[in-house]
């Protein structure tokens, strides 16, 4: 039985999203000890519109980038009288089932505990770099 060892989350820039919008997509994934990656979230992204020509991005960095991201892939914010304790705990007790279903028995306390990477794309870092003045292709 292989354990996780850490979470991973891609950052990659939403082409749909238009050239007014910054859009992010990501995908999440467990990694294994055998260094097997198994996906956990496919379906979440953030955006912000743009005001002007050059639209939020130059006010943007990497780590700015880096922290939306994780807070994006969850736990998400408590509603409705749930606790933050009460989402937090159902949130890593979801991914914790999804990695059993793929084969991986993981306690959601030690999901919690992993370290979480967040990788952004090379075109993200491009735009990111541009947008700072750098002078990335």
């Amino acid at each position: 039985m292989s354990a996780v060892v850490r979470l991973v989350t891609f950052a990659d820039l939403d082409d749909a999203a238009g050239a007014r919008q910054v859009s992010v997509s990501l995908r999440q994934e467990a990694e294994l000890v055998d260094g097997r990656r198994l996906l956990l979230l496919d379906d979440r992204g953030w955006a912000v519109s743009g005001g002007g020509a050059s639209g939020p991005w130059p006010t943007m960095s990497a780590e700015e980038i880096e922290e939306t991201s994780r807070v994006v892939v969850g736990p998400d914010e408590p509603f409705g009288g749930h606790s933050r304790a009460d989402m937090e705990a159902d949130h890593w007790a979801a991914l914790a089932a999804d990695l059993r279903g793929q084969g991986v028995v993981v306690d959601w306390r030690e999901l919690e505990r992993l370290p979480h990477d967040v990788v952004l794309s090379e075109r993200l870092l491009a735009r990111v770099g541009r947008a700072q003045g750098d002078d990335a292709p």
